[in-house]
């Protein structure tokens, strides 16, 4: 199987060095280059066209999300923002997923050779799940000369297998614990009806869009809504109140204690697991600290297992775009305490990892396009 093929785009030296080693380590991966800035990258791009890109914001000569605009309208290749900028301004980072952008991934100011090599894990992963990526032009702008891009190598069963999980540099490897650490697996406690339904929603990769696409079909009236969406602590405060600006239902991130109540959605915070609860006929969240599962906090399964335990035949359960199989346990276990339970299908995924997963284990009763899921949503209630 071949490799496939990175372009590291950053103007610091020590950073490209750093992730060079750290991408080169891993055996599906090939740093193909590295570029002080987009000008540099594109002499690159010319000669041969590179699977991933991982790209900084704040450059000299041209900054990142300029360049990421020029990928995504001429060519579009699979980026990953890596920066500290995003970190400051998650405006910026809100903007870098508008433009096209597959996963951001933040860097601190200081000591960041040190939290890149602590990240090795998450940078290889993410970067793997980029490749996978089904990346489209934007709209909207004139678009330029298109190269003619070979598809990615498709990896083995058995070199999915090998990648959960690398050995870091001379650190251990996080366990990949499942909700059992979080919610232990148990009866169902909800009512066997009430007239109140609950959606739960989980995405990754791509997820930004679906989402974006799927809260803005929901009618003012729409049931309840809990949604885990796989970002980095503080994305999600600006990712809510953008949505909340452009959908018809209020959207915000969720605090501990939210009620879940109609023509609402609520957004788990970034680097915190959301449970859904319920006080008699009140639904409401929980938002708490844990360990990662599935390599995720917040983590999809985590959600759907208190939802199927809270709201079971009362709940609605979506699983979305995204790398790696979290969520799909969980989506079985709504769909066995009498929830109903959809999966994006495949052409419409950024990446059909999840949903695949979840569909595998016969969780999902429909399988739709994601245009199409919205709609039905609403027809269920």
């Amino acid at each position: 199987m071949g490799k496939y093929r990175v372009l590291i785009v950053d103007d610091s030296a020590v950073v490209r060095q750093t992730l060079k080693g750290i991408i080169d380590s891993d055996p599906e991966l090939e740093v193909m280059g590295t570029a002080s800035d987009p000008f540099v990258a594109a002499k690159y791009i010319a000669e041969e066209v590179p699977d991933v890109i991982t790209l900084d914001v704040e450059m000299p000569r041209m900054d990142g999300l300029t360049f990421l605009r020029k990928i995504m309208t001429q060519h579009p290749i699979p980026v990953v923002i890596i920066s500290s900028l995003t970190e400051q301004g998650t405006t910026t980072g809100i903007r870098a997923l508008e433009l096209g952008a597959v996963e951001i991934i933040t860097k601190p100011q200081m000591d960041t050779k040190r939290f890149i090599e602590e990240s090795q894990i998450r940078i290889c992963d993410t970067v793997k799940a980029a490749a996978h990526a089904r990346i489209h032009r934007i709209s909207g702008f004139q678009e330029a000369h298109q190269i003619n891009r070979p598809p990615a190598p498709s990896p083995s069963a058995d070199a999915q297998a090998e990648r959960r999980p690398h050995a870091s540099i001379g650190h251990p490897v996080a366990p990949k614990f499942s909700a059992d650490v979080i919610l232990p697996a148990g009866h169902t406690e909800s009512m066997i009806k009430t007239t109140e339904i609950v959606v739960a929603v989980g995405a990754s990769t791509g997820g930004t869009e679906a989402l974006t696409t799927f809260l803005k079909a929901m009618p003012v009236d729409c049931p309840g809504i809990v949604i885990v969406q796989h970002m980095p602590e503080k994305f999600t405060t600006s990712f809510a109140n953008r949505l909340d600006e452009i959908c018809k239902i209020s959207v915000k991130e969720a605090a501990n204690g939210d009620a879940v109540i109609r023509g609402h959605a609520l957004i788990a915070p970034g680097n915190y697991h959301l449970l859904l609860k319920r006080s008699g006929a009140r639904y409401y969240v929980e938002v708490r600290e844990g360990p990662l599962v599935n390599r995720h906090r917040p983590s999809v399964d985590v959600l759907f297992r208190s939802t199927a335990r809270y709201a079971g035949a009362n709940a609605i359960g979506i699983i979305m775009t995204g790398m790696g199989d979290d969520g799909a346990h969980g989506l079985k276990e709504m769909k066995e305490a009498g929830a109903k339970t959809i999966a994006q299908d495949e052409h419409s995924c950024v990446v059909f990892g999840m949903p695949k997963e979840a569909i595998k284990l016969g969780a999902a009763d429909l399988v739709l396009p994601l245009e199409q899921i919205g709609p039905a949503v609403v027809k269920m209630k």
